[in-house]
């Protein structure tokens, strides 16, 4: 057989070498085998059938990591700086004479690019880099780049499934967290609605679960009870914190406790809860139907804007302390009481709401929240209109955190 005839033939062999490794590896991927099971492979491909001797593969999750060394010493992968030696380099490139003389000991970069970004770059080199003939890194070298793309996207493709696997996990335990965080939020039917006292309730959170809180109790029938809360920050950890605080509140909130008491055992509580990396700041009070009187503690939140609704004033109950877990005592605590002697309207919230942004770039404030409460409509209108105008229950862009109301309609 002539030179021409035994050249046809290796260049078929070759190529039905080509096409069967290409197809052996697209059956692996299908077959859903491991990254580790295609890195492997893929290394084999490489050093016994192509004669690669030196493989080295840096992919990109947050951040560049080696994901296959073959051939190389640590010595030299120790020396070689993503972002400094390869980044640059946004296609197949020849390094053996390259001013870097870590990458001199390779023949060719090969990167692998999704969307125009970077996610790979592959490392190459020979055994035996004096043997005549041509070699392996160049004669093969749009294969090596074929086979090499086929097998980094099948492994982001598997990091994109585990990635999706955790997410959709994660959003069924936060659908649950969810559903059981609703449930320390009381109903609008159990809440007071009768001729001494009306309470009108609004949550909102802006993530699955939230850090806003808010609870009503009824001490005796002479007296309820009632605070509104809000943990900083948001997500998981402010809701586990509020879980806790709910139930320390319940515990400690009773007839014969006073709201000074209750205060510092739960700030006490909320120090060991959060070690001082969160706080919560609350509102809390009692309301004696008897009396008409209310006392409260404003630790550290927005004051609720109180309207008598016949002398058509309006004032902020700002008297209380700090907000609990910024400090491991109260340094000072002031009471405060108000005496409701007509119809008057009372309206807690929490942060979220006044921290709102119009279309104009305006914070909403409290002055829209005093307009809005400085009329003789009944509270529960008051909350629908405020709502109502700042879109918060049509997905507003400009709500980045939790929102909670609750709102008290006192008649004579």
């Amino acid at each position: 057989m002539d030179i021409v005839g035994k050249a046809s033939i290796n260049r078929l062999k070759l190529s039905t070498f080509k096409l069967n490794t290409l197809l052996t590896i697209t059956k692996a991927i299908n077959a859903n085998l491991s990254t580790e099971d295609l890195l492997k492979r893929y290394e084999q491909i490489l050093r016994e059938d192509l004669n690669i001797g030196k493989i080295l593969i840096f992919k990109y999750d947050k951040t560049w990591d080696l994901i296959l060394s073959s051939g190389c010493s640590q010595e030299i992968i120790k020396r070689i700086d993503v972002e400094k030696d390869l980044i640059a380099h946004d296609e197949i490139s020849f390094i053996t004479v390259s001013p870097n003389p870590i990458l001199r000991v390779f023949d060719n970069i090969i990167p692998v690019v999704n969307n125009n970004v970077p996610i790979a770059f592959v490392l190459i080199g020979d055994i035996d880099e004096e043997k005549e003939g041509v070699s392996p890194t160049i004669k093969h070298l749009h294969f090596i780049q074929t086979l090499s793309n086929i097998i980094i996207v099948a492994i982001e493709n598997i990091r994109l499934y585990k990635d999706s696997l955790q997410q959709e996990a994660m959003k069924k335990e936060l659908e649950l967290a969810s559903k059981m965080q609703s449930m320390l939020i009381p109903d609008r039917a159990v809440l007071p609605h009768n001729d001494k006292l009306m309470v009108s309730p609004f949550y909102h959170p802006h993530l699955e679960v939230g850090g806003d809180y808010y609870d009503f109790i009824q001490l005796n029938d002479d007296e309820v009870g009632f605070c509104i809360a809000d943990v900083s920050g948001k997500g998981i950890s402010a809701a586990l914190l509020m879980s806790n605080f709910q139930a320390n509140l319940r515990a400690l909130f009773v007839t014969e406790s006073s709201l000074p008491e209750i205060i510092k055992k739960l700030n006490e509580r909320v120090m060991a809860s959060a070690k001082g990396e969160k706080f919560i700041t609350l509102f809390i009070a009692k309301y004696s139907y008897k009396t008409r009187v209310l006392d409260y503690i404003n630790a550290g939140h927005n004051p609720p804007i109180f309207y008598d609704m016949k002398k058509k004033e309006m004032a902020f109950l700002r008297d209380g302390c700090v907000g609990m877990g910024m400090l491991d005592e109260i340094p000072t605590l002031k009471p405060g009481t108000l005496k409701i002697e007509n119809k008057s309207k009372l309206f807690c919230y929490t942060d979220g709401l006044v921290e709102l942004v119009n279309d104009d770039g305006v914070v909403f404030g409290t002055q829209e929240i005093e307009k809005s409460l400085a009329n003789n409509n009944d509270i529960d209108e008051n909350i629908s209109k405020i709502i109502k105008k700042q879109k918060i229950l049509e997905g507003s862009a400009a709500i980045f955190d939790d929102i909670s109301i609750i709102g008290l309609e006192f008649y004579n």
